[in-house]
C-alpha cells in the first residue's frame, strides 16, 4: 500500500500540529522547488533521504516490437534519484 499525498498531508499535520491546509501548501511548495530546480538543471538535496538530479539520454534507434521496424527515439532529459546512505541504512535494518 502506497502513502497517498492526502495520506501524506494528513501524518504531517498531526505529527506536526500544522492545519492541513498549511501542511498541503508546503508539500505543494516542496513539490514545486524540486521541480524549478531540476527545470534549471540544478540538482536538489532533501537531507537524510536522498538527491533528485537529471541526465540526458542521447537519441537513439530503437525497434517497434510489433512490427520490427527501426524507430527513432528522440534525445530527452530523465529525472534520477539517489538515496541518502542514512536511508538505504534504515530500509535495510
Amino acid at each position: 500500500m502506497s502513502l497517498t499525498k492526502k495520506d501524506l498531508i494528513a501524518k504531517l499535520s498531526d505529527e506536526t500540529g500544522f492545519s492541513r491546509k498549511d501542511t498541503e501548501n508546503m508539500v505543494d511548495t516542496l513539490a514545486s522547488t524540486i521541480s524549478e530546480q531540476l527545470v534549471e538543471g540544478e540538482e536538489f538535496t532533501l537531507p537524510g533521504v536522498g538527491k533528485f538530479s537529471t541526465s540526458q539520454r542521447a537519441a537513439r534507434i530503437g525497434r517497434n516490437p510489433q512490427t520490427g521496424d527501426s524507430v527513432e527515439i528522440a534525445a530527452s532529459v530523465g529525472v534520477k534519484f539517489s538515496a541518502s546512505k542514512a536511508l538505504k541504512d534504515q530500509v535495510n535494518a
